[in-house]
């Protein structure tokens, strides 16, 4: 179970999370929904120990989950990664393993035939030679599943990983969500989509800074907690 208590954040004096408790079960898959400005990318980054906590506590299986990064991957927003570093697909993706091995120790044969298999899922590995700078928004995403495929991680965490990308690489990372859900895998997702979308999660964790619900869908998409998330006219246009 992840196991998130009290968490809050303060960047010089401005209060970015409040407070934020609730438990996830192994195996789920949780979509994190809220207006921009929620603090929904604060929130992971302070489960993965990216950003400095005013309180809180994080566990992931009874263990404080800063102690098993190496079970984790994060994928970030696209808008965050420098696509202009002069760095090919292949490389991206044995990036996974640099922690694992170090960065000086060789690559053993399993760990490449990993980097190759998460290629191939993702249909990238034909372009495994290609600098990253070169590839369409949905390859890019692509190659960053596949890094994350390549950890073989417990606990995946990926922000906004639909916006900006084609309707092939919408339809593989759906496949793979239920495929890793399918393995016992935990993974949170932030979705800025209010549509049908959000059907695909076992359960919603709607922000603004402060939890507002969790639950299923038809428990967390109300007039009543979207009104509280993103205001009143906005709430109406969702609902």
């Amino acid at each position: 179970m992840l196991e998130v208590q009290n968490l809050s954040v303060n960047y010089r004096g401005t209060q970015a999370l409040n407070d934020v408790s609730f438990c996830i079960p192994v195996g789920q898959l949780v979509g994190i929904i809220g207006p921009n400005g929620a603090g929904k990318s604060t929130l992971v980054e302070a489960i993965l120990n990216l950003v400095p906590v005013t309180q809180g506590i994080v566990r992931f299986k009874e263990m404080p989950l800063r102690r098993q990064l190496l079970k984790t991957a994060y994928v970030p927003q696209r808008s965050l990664v420098d696509w202009d570093y002069p760095v090919t697909v292949w490389n991206v993706v044995m990036m996974a393993q640099t922690v694992q091995t170090g960065l000086f120790k060789g690559f053993s044969r399993q760990t490449q035939h990993l980097a190759q298999a998460s290629l191939e899922r993702v249909g990238m590995y034909e372009l495994r030679h290609r600098s990253i700078g070169e590839l369409s928004g949905g390859q890019q995403q692509r190659v960053f599943l596949a890094r994350a495929l390549a950890k073989e991680a417990e606990l995946l965490i990926f922000d906004e990983p639909f916006t900006a990308v084609d309707r092939k690489t919408e339809d593989i990372i759906f496949d793979i969500f239920q495929e890793l859900r399918a393995a016992g895998k935990t993974l949170l997702v932030i979705n800025h989509d209010l549509g049908d979308s959000l059907a695909i999660y076992d359960q919603l964790l709607l922000l603004n800074k402060r939890l507002i619900a969790q639950g299923p869908r038809q428990e967390v998409v109300t007039s009543d907690n979207l009104e509280r998330a993103y205001g009143r006219g906005l709430a109406r246009v969702f609902a």
